[in-house]
């Protein structure tokens, strides 16, 4: 027999060997451990054998060595964790069915969540209906329909996320998006809220994210004036933030709508707080608003000769950050429970 033979005769041998042994206590496992997988174990030895197999069988020797060595670590694994199980079976303590469960702890609802389900309340009570879309959405819905111009800084890169190897696709910048599909979709009157996801090429930081929520309405009917707006924004701003808030409306511009307006509500000035995230004049900015622009009800296929309505829009984060006097809008989006276990019980 040459030397080749030999020492595959010897892996066939180990090999057989392994699948014999027994551990039945820590001390037999012990003394498989060093024999077979330990640092001077046989199988080791045999690595040092390969200068002696002729080179077309080398391969194969270090294959067939490679396969021993992981079925000693396995059969290992296996004796140890059947000793384990034994020990703990014998130690294992009687359970008492009759002991009363222990606590569990229930989850809380995002600030995000709480602060939209409310908005959407407040709606829904004078006769608006959620309505709500793709976040994948195409150019003509996310810009076109809503009157923006090709040379429009937000058609830009630099802060539209478009699907690679797409100029079409893109992930929506608003929820007025979701207005485009429903007026092209359905009759007037339309009464409806589009709350969502949006998202924007933006620098991450304390104030901004690349993603968050907004709430759009929209309404069109007959005669819809602009104090219909105001009235509609007026029950809002009193029905969020109490009975007496007062509103101001400041002359502002938005492509899709005409004439447009910032809304702003009354926060006071009783703290420093207040002083700083009102700038010192303690009027907060809270949404963007106005009357639909007749172009962007041409695009979507209603006569602006009949028909005429108002939109708004509104971030939910920032107002969730009012809410719950939060700092850091990262903080909304780390999932951290020790952050959102602070709204345990709120609804």
């Amino acid at each position: 027999m040459n030397m080749s033979a030999e020492l595959f005769g010897q892996i066939d041998q180990i090999m057989q060997a392994l699948k014999q042994e027994k551990a039945e206590n820590e001390q037999q496992l012990e003394a498989f451990r060093i024999r077979y997988v330990g640092s001077k174990n046989i199988i080791k030895a045999l690595f040092g054998e390969i200068k002696n197999v002729e080179n077309d069988r080398k391969k194969e020797f270090g294959q067939r060595l490679n396969e021993l060595k992981q079925a000693a670590e396995n059969r290992f694994e296996e004796l140890k964790t059947l000793i384990e199980n034994a020990q703990s079976g014998n130690n294992k303590p009687d359970i008492d069915l009759t002991a009363p469960a222990g606590d569990l702890k229930t989850g809380a609802r995002h600030p995000v969540s709480i602060v939209m389900q409310r908005i959407i309340r407040i709606f829904e009570r004078i006769g608006f209906s959620v309505a709500e879309e793709r976040e994948i959405e195409d150019d003509w819905h996310n810009f076109t329909a809503m009157n923006t111009p090709e040379d429009h800084p937000a058609r830009d890169m630099q802060d539209t996320f478009y699907l690679k190897d797409s100029s079409n696709l893109l992930l929506r910048t608003h929820t007025s998006s979701v207005q485009a599909r429903v007026m092209t979709t359905q009759k007037p009157p339309i009464r409806i809220i589009a709350p969502g996801r949006v998202y924007r090429n933006e620098t991450i930081s304390s104030r901004s994210h690349c993603q968050f929520h907004q709430i759009e309405g929209l309404y069109i009917d007959k005669k819809v004036s602009f104090a219909d707006l105001k009235q509609t924004l007026l029950y809002f701003a009193r029905e969020m933030y109490g009975p007496d808030t007062e509103i101001r409306l400041r002359p502002s511009y938005f492509p899709f709508t005409e004439p447009s307006a910032e809304m702003d509500v009354y926060w006071g000035l009783k703290n420093e707080d207040d002083y700083r995230i009102t700038k010192g004049t303690g009027w907060l900015e809270i949404l963007g608003c106005g009357m639909v622009d007749p172009q962007v009800l041409l695009n979507c296929g209603i006569d602006p000769e009949e028909y005429s309505g108002f939109a708004f829009g509104m971030g939910i984060e920032r107002q969730a950050m009012l809410q719950y006097k939060i700092t850091d809008i990262r903080q909304i989006f780390e999932n951290d429970l020790r952050f959102l276990r602070q709204f345990s019980g709120i609804i």
